[in-house]
């Protein structure tokens, strides 16, 4: 294959696969006799057929974070990464890692994989109905995902706990030896975030989950850890690769350093602060720059760290502290660390805040600060991220049951899927996990939010339900 064949057949793969991507992500909202519906299925049955004539059969698989069109690798572009990345999660989630088309593809053929692939997300065994109900469809096969195959070995909850405990654990030690002025090692440190990133590339869901977990004893560390996942998961969104992703999610684990120079006395002030106490808690942006440079190691991460310490509390529109004299431009990896920050400090119960704000409460503090406070667009990606109702929000369905939020859809923002903790007739249960874009025969939604509860009124322990 010549230079130009090659970039002729990278060019349609990728709009193939975005074509796919849009057609699923538009069946979830429409029905199938939607306008819009119809015509991406007519575009995207035009497109195999092309494809089919030149190349005779189209297998597209998913490897690891990439997909492929007979054999060739397809590169992401930013044009089309938001949908990329939703077709490779959907793909996951359905065990399903392969597509093979060949024949002549008919509309039909495309509605019934839609059906399928649609029905495949509210079973327990995603992989076999997508198998049952494309039994019968000459023209499309489909193959088993094989990680999957490969995971049933182990937990996979089990294995991100341990990271996420291993990392909080670690930066409790690294902080101890940063205030003790012992050496600290970087090389460790990149280590535990770059098991962070691969857990976020493959199970991000489940990790920032873990993020909803607080703990009011340990909250430096894991408040660290927590702006570190979330930064990572933000970044990703970003198109960001998997180096920068470290490297942002080191400069997010560290972005608080400075604190260690706040006395314990008024850190652990289980008051509100005085105005002296303030000055003295703004002060630590300018200790942790400080503090990271005095590292042995004077590199471009650590040059990188020492700004996200400085700039984490100075606003978008730099209304924030410390003050400078001249108006500068923050760097990326501070405005996606500034957000992390106040999300994660928000629903964190501390020492001077017992009670922590509820995730839904958070978003909306913090949509008021978009564009100001806030950067507006990383806003944008960061909601898209956490959805409108996120991991551990509590809340109330028109069926009458309590329920946590465990997973967020990133399609239909207010369908999140939802572990029910307490059945219709008040009894308290560890019930099964539902998908709140299930509907009946009737094409009626099973279950629709009515309300958002606050957990400390019914003193529900997330971690209970969540670990």
């Amino acid at each position: 294959m010549d230079s130009k064949q090659e970039r002729e057949l990278h060019k349609h793969s990728k709009e193939l696969i975005n074509q796919l991507s849009v057609v699923l992500r538009t069946s979830q909202i429409h029905d199938a006799n939607n306008v819009a519906l119809v015509s991406s299925i007519s575009r995207i049955v035009a497109m195999l057929n092309t494809f089919i004539e030149q190349e005779r059969i189209i297998t597209l698989e998913l490897r690891g974070e990439f997909f492929y069109i007979n054999e060739y690798r397809i590169r992401y572009s930013m044009e089309y990464l938001l949908n990329f990345d939703f077709l490779v999660r959907e793909f996951k989630k359905r065990e399903l890692g392969s597509v093979v088309f060949k024949d002549q593809i008919k509309s039909e053929d495309i509605k019934i994989f839609i059906r399928a692939f649609i029905a495949a997300s509210f079973s327990q065994e995603p992989f076999s109905v997508l198998e049952e109900k494309l039994a019968d469809v000459r023209s499309i096969g489909i193959g088993r995902l094989q990680k999957v195959v490969e995971e049933d070995s182990y937990d996979v909850r089990k294995m991100v706990k341990k990271t996420y405990f291993n990392a909080v654990s670690f930066t409790h030690g690294i902080m101890n030896k940063m205030k003790s002025g012992e050496k600290v090692n970087v090389k460790k440190a990149k280590r535990v975030v770059e098991s962070m990133v691969d857990q976020i590339l493959e199970e991000e869901q489940m990790l920032l989950g873990m993020t909803a977990i607080k703990d009011y004893d340990e909250y430096t560390y894991h408040h660290s850890v927590n702006v570190s996942i979330l930064s990572v998961a933000l970044g990703q969104r970003l198109g960001l690769n998997r180096k920068m992703l470290t490297e942002l999610g080191m400069v997010a684990l560290f972005h608080d350093v400075g604190k260690m120079e706040i006395p314990n006395e008024v850190l652990n002030k289980p008051t509100n602060f005085t105005d002296d106490e303030w000055k003295i808690i703004r002060k630590h942006p300018v200790w942790g720059l400080k503090a990271v440079l005095k590292l042995k190691k004077f590199d471009d991460l650590t040059i990188k760290s020492a700004i996200v310490a400085f700039e984490h509390h100075m606003n978008f529109d730099l209304s924030g502290y410390p003050k400078i004299r001249k108006p500068l431009e923050l760097e990326l990896h501070s405005r996606i660390v500034s957000l992390a920050d106040q999300y994660d400090a928000m629903t964190s119960a501390r020492v001077y805040s017992r009670t922590p704000m509820s995730p839904d409460k958070a978003l909306s503090i913090m949509m008021e600060r978009a564009g100001t406070q806030l950067d507006p667009l990383l806003f944008k990606f960061f909601t898209n991220m956490v959805g409108v109702y996120p991991i551990g929000t509590l809340v109330m369905l028109d069926t009458k049951e309590l329920g946590l939020v465990c997973e967020s859809n990133q399609i239909f923002p207010v369908r999140p899927r939802v572990m029910i903790i307490v059945d219709s007739k008040g009894n308290r249960i560890r019930g099964t996990t539902v998908d709140l874009t299930e509907k009946n025969e009737r094409e009626v939604f099973l279950r629709s939010i009515s309300k958002t509860m606050d957990p400390n009124k019914y003193k529900i322990n997330l971690a209970e339900y969540l670990l």
